[in-house]
């Protein structure tokens, strides 16, 4: 079973810092099932608080500026997956 970035980094928090509840779903067999929902929800999250954020911030024409788009998304991307990441990750 692949378990994407997403998965892997709640794996290593669950490891280092929720010992209990990692053995719980360890012990259970549910830690590859639970790791692989959050990897799948936290893409799925990622891409639309970008889209969302995107709205917003609308971003310079790419044509005309490719280097001010290509940063305004690489923005946009890490502001939504810090957003994630402290919601569903390490949480």
């Amino acid at each position: 079973m692949h378990i994407g970035k997403y998965g892997m980094l709640r794996k290593a928090y669950l490891k280092n810092h929720r010992k209990g509840t990692y053995a719980s779903l360890m012990m259970s067999g549910k830690l590859n099932g639970h790791l692989k929902e959050i990897d799948r929800i936290s893409k799925e999250r990622i891409e639309m608080i970008t889209a969302k954020l995107l709205e917003y911030n609308p971003a310079p024409g790419k044509t005309i500026d490719p280097m001010g788009w290509a940063g305004h998304m690489n923005n946009l991307r890490h502001s939504a997956e810090e957003s994630v990441l402290t919601e569903l990750v390490y949480n």
